[in-house]
């Protein structure tokens, strides 16, 4: 990799332009650009064997383990420390909300002045606020409250950064839409590893210690993505004074207010899944239900980044919802628990291409110079709508049972549907040419974009 560092510049910006220029004739964003002849698991250790790519992906996932543990961690450190679940529940409410506000400051701040000055600082100030966190414990709640709070806010936004190098890393236009898709399907390995490394690590120590490890290693991804060349060669494309920065962008708009509902299906499965679970007398249920659910995302991710996919992501995308809506209506007949675990993995097929095509479409509704930023809005909007479909869920629940628990999940879905299908006109790039080009945010080339007039294409 160290070879490489002097192509990250010149000759990287040289055959960038030259794949753009490539790209924009051949008449459909198909992927042809790049490596036109990858395809399957081929195509996937291909884009682990690109300089950089594997340190990067790995570095971010596991730069991310504080932040997809921070829930049931700081429950089992409140329980640890005689504290109840209604403290438990509102710290990692607090410690989520902190971090849908952060996001996207954080990520514009990464576009306005590059991801090492940011994301480091960040992710040592978001550990730091976890050891304040176990030192105040429950027998402190105030400075419980400040903790997470400034553990949540400062989660350095390495997810939307790594999607910002994959262009300038890769180059091709399908090397790097099927990077957004293996790193859907790291995300789900990631959540489902993570909550069993604290489990292990409690098991081993206790909540405190776990909680104090996941931050440390946290740090080190984080270090190990800004000392990359990749990381600390990247500079955002200069951008449009505006203070709605990202949000300016009518695509992107619509595009949030789908995955809005796409969180709130996902968040309402997981309390349904509770009261699920209930029903049949065993909590390992809910484990299973989970575990396909995973399952079925992982699966659809590696299938969906396998191959090409014709014509454009915004007409892809809502077929991927409509699929995914109608996946989620099954699950209110909840069944025994062996079919109510094969329709969980079925529920999660779609999930990760969702997610996966969704990152394409930031790359072409963001306004120029205001990718990390707009990548971050997409995952702040996601988790708050988890947040609305679990409080949503739970009265759900408690008034007309597990399954219309389950219904709030379809109904979510066919609200993102809804919002699509209102917004195409937003979505459809107006005077754009059917063939859109990977272009890196260090492309200098300024070769003018034919859609968004002030925008960028990742």
């Amino acid at each position: 990799m160290a070879g490489r560092i002097g192509e990250a510049g010149e000759a990287g910006e040289a055959r960038e332009a030259k794949e753009a220029g490539e790209s924009r004739g051949s008449g459909e964003a198909t992927g042809t650009s790049g490596a036109s002849g990858i395809s399957g698991t081929t195509g996937y250790a291909d884009i682990i064997r690109a300089p950089h790519a594997a340190r990067l992906l790995a570095g971010t996932l596991v730069g991310r383990l504080p932040n997809a543990t921070a829930p049931i961690a700081i429950v089992l450190l409140v329980r640890a420390g005689g504290g109840g679940y209604t403290l438990a529940g509102a710290l990692a409410a607090v410690y989520g909300i902190a971090n849908a506000v952060g996001q996207p400051l954080l990520g514009r701040a990464v576009d306005l002045h590059g991801q090492p000055r940011i994301q480091l600082p960040a992710a040592l100030v978001s550990a730091l606020g976890a050891v304040l966190l176990v030192v105040a414990g429950p027998g402190a709640p105030v400075a419980a409250y400040g903790a997470a709070a400034v553990a949540g806010f400062f989660t350095p936004p390495l997810e939307g950064g790594l999607r910002a190098l994959w262009p300038g890393v890769l180059g091709g236009e399908e090397r790097v839409h099927r990077a957004y898709a293996l790193d859907a399907v790291a995300q789900e390995v990631m959540f489902t590893v993570g909550p069993l490394l604290i489990t292990l690590l409690v098991a081993l120590w206790s909540p405190a210690t776990a909680l104090l490890v996941v931050n440390a290693i946290g740090v080190l991804g984080a270090l190990s993505v800004v000392v990359s060349p990749p990381s600390r060669a990247w500079r955002s494309a200069p951008r449009e004074a505006h203070w709605l920065g990202a949000l300016r962008s009518p695509g992107l708009l619509a595009l949030l207010g789908a995955f809005l509902f796409i969180g709130m299906a996902l968040g309402s499965i997981t309390v349904a899944g509770i009261a699920y679970a209930d029903d049949q007398g065993r909590e390992s249920v809910y484990g299973w239900l989970m575990a396909a659910l995973g399952l079925g995302a992982l699966v659809g991710g590696v299938v969906y980044g396998a191959r090409r996919w014709a014509g454009t992501p915004e007409r892809r995308l809502l077929a991927i919802t409509a699929l995914l809506a109608l996946c989620y209506l099954p699950l209110t007949l909840t069944p025994g628990v062996l079919a109510m675990t094969g329709l969980a993995a079925l529920a999660g097929v779609f999930l990760a291409p969702a997610i996966a095509c969704a990152f394409v479409v930031v790359d072409r509704h963001a306004p120029r110079g205001t990718v990390t930023e707009a990548f971050s809005w997409l995952v702040t909007t996601f988790g708050v709508g988890a947040a609305l479909g679990t409080a949503a869920a739970g009265p759900a629940v408690e008034r007309g049972g597990t399954a219309v628990g389950f219904a709030v999940a379809g109904l979510a879905g066919a609200a993102a549907l809804l919002v699509q299908l209102a917004t195409r006109r937003a979505l459809a790039l107006p005077g754009t040419a059917p063939a859109e080009s990977v272009r890196t945010e260090n492309d200098r080339s300024g070769a003018a974009e034919p859609g968004f007039s002030s925008g960028h294409q990742a």
